[in-house]
């Protein structure tokens, strides 16, 4: 397929992570906390294809006499580009050598690198494209929402009928449902799945639980439980709160909508409904970080910023502030920081913000997605269906990088178990992002939405000024909808 000329799109998503995992560079969150600034050198596998002098048949498997559970395929070569995250780069080795196992005939050529799109991008302007590509949404360079603009991605619909390669049930009957009812997964909201979920990590609050047990605090369940705790804690010079990065603040706030106003409100905020920023609901949450403001470590604003943000992850492990949102990927990323003793990690979701309600924990998601223009389709469809088999997941989870398989809760364990089961106790799952949009000059909702919250916290501006800023910034989205 020809090439398409690459253009500039605003379609903010929801997953990285990635994370961002990182769940997952700034824009993701969990990628701007957990991957280094100097990117790695490509890795590529060097197991040769098995060889073969068996006839092939129609589908290219042959049928091996000695051994028919494991077919061997038309020697070929799959090339699969992978973003290197928090996650680090040696289980992709791991899992592509157990996929060229178990796909005799087929070797991958792997690339991975923390900066993917300044490896991949000159090669697929000159028509050149890999066969499979991990890469979330939400990232500076915004790859993966560039060729979604051109529609230059391959439909995944019917990989999520395949078999799970040396399995007996289909991907989709592995995936957690919800996963793939989402603008994360489809992006043009036609019911088209496009973006294959992986790597998920739950968002919500991080604390340290020894404190809480040293003081004899209970854990908050409500906005009014949580403000007199933060009086409580003032007194003996403890803050309630701080965040990383103002990047944060997008988690936070999509729990916090949906818990606000539910499933359909949420979905209308993201997709630009006329009015929805200026709603009663809406207010409640602008209103609810405004008051969290006032209970923000003072240090908080100067440190909110890429290359110090880990100043303010600190500041639980010192017991200088109670609570930290962020995904399931810190605790890995402060695995070497000094902490107080009885240092024990804790983690919950955003409180209910109407009475009787239920918490709302945001769940991030990388993606992984195949060209329209790969030159090995059927093998790349082969290769994302191979992501959901218990193999896969089971090198994966070694490097704390969880699929969004049923059950997998269960097959964790200690800080990870706690932290993938906050669906399983109570707290409801929100997915999705921003709605894809044409370009609009000088507009970004994030920016607006969550970078404004240290001018909240500094007291440069009200809410009543940043709530009219995201209606007006929604109301230009809204015009280049899609």
């Amino acid at each position: 397929m020809k090439s398409k000329k690459v253009v500039s799109s605003l379609l903010v998503a929801a997953m990285a992570t990635s994370l961002l995992a990182g769940c997952g560079g700034k824009d993701a969150p969990q990628e701007t906390a957990s991957q280094a600034d100097t990117p790695a050198a490509d890795t590529k596998t060097d197991t040769a294809p098995a060889e073969s002098t068996e006839k092939t048949d129609d589908t290219g498997n042959t049928a091996d006499a000695e051994n028919t559970d494991t077919p061997t395929y038309e020697e070929q070569t799959l090339k699969v580009a992978a973003f290197e995250g928090g996650y680090g780069a040696d289980m992709w080795s791991e899992v592509v050598k157990a996929f060229e196992a178990s796909h005799p005939g087929v070797t991958v050529e792997l690339t991975i690198d923390k900066k993917l799109e300044d490896v991949i991008s000159p090669a697929m302007k000159a028509g050149d494209y890999p066969d499979v590509v991990h890469l979330a949404t939400g990232r500076e360079a915004a790859l993966t929402e560039t060729l979604t603009k051109e529609n230059a991605l391959l439909p995944l619909t019917d990989v999520l009928d395949m078999t799970v390669p040396g399995e007996d049930v289909k991907v989709k009957d592995k995936i957690i449902p919800g996963f793939l009812d989402t603008l994360a997964t489809n992006p043009y909201g036609d019911g088209v799945t496009y973006y294959a979920p992986m790597f998920y990590s739950p968002c919500g609050l991080f604390y340290n639980a020894g404190l809480l047990k040293e003081k004899g605090w209970d854990v908050p369940t409500t906005w009014e439980e949580m403000w007199a705790l933060g009086d409580t804690a003032a007194e003996e010079g403890i803050a309630l709160f701080t965040y990383p990065t103002t990047g944060y603040f997008d988690a936070f706030t999509y729990a916090a909508l949906a818990s606000a106003g539910g499933s359909d409100f949420f979905n209308s905020c993201m997709t630009y409904e006329d009015g929805i920023w200026e709603s009663a609901d809406a207010t409640k949450v602008f209103d609810l970080v405004g008051q969290l403001a006032k209970y923000t470590e003072g240090t908080t604003v100067a440190n909110a910023n890429n290359d110090n943000f880990t100043k303010n992850q600190q500041l639980i492990l010192d017991n200088k502030a109670i609570f930290c949102p962020n995904g399931t990927w810190l605790p890995g990323e402060m695995a070497d920081a000094p902490r107080a003793d009885g240092f024990e990690w804790g983690f919950m979701a955003i409180p209910a913000v109407n009475a009787g309600g239920a918490g709302c924990s945001f769940c991030w998601f990388e993606q992984m997605w195949i060209p329209a223009a790969a030159q090995n389709q059927d093998m790349a469809k082969e290769f994302v269906a191979y992501m959901y088999s218990d193999e896969a997941a089971a090198i994966f989870a070694k490097s704390t990088a969880i699929q969004p398989i049923t059950g997998v809760s269960e097959s964790l364990e200690g800080d990870n178990k706690m932290f993938y089961s906050i669906y399983d106790n109570g707290a409801t799952a929100v997915m999705g992002g921003f709605a894809s949009t044409a370009p609009v000059e000088g507009v970004n909702m994030l920016d607006t939405l969550c970078g404004t919250v240290n001018s909240i916290v500094s007291g440069d501006k009200t809410v009543a000024e940043w709530q009219a800023a995201v209606e007006e910034v929604s109301d230009k989205l809204r015009a280049a909808m899609e």
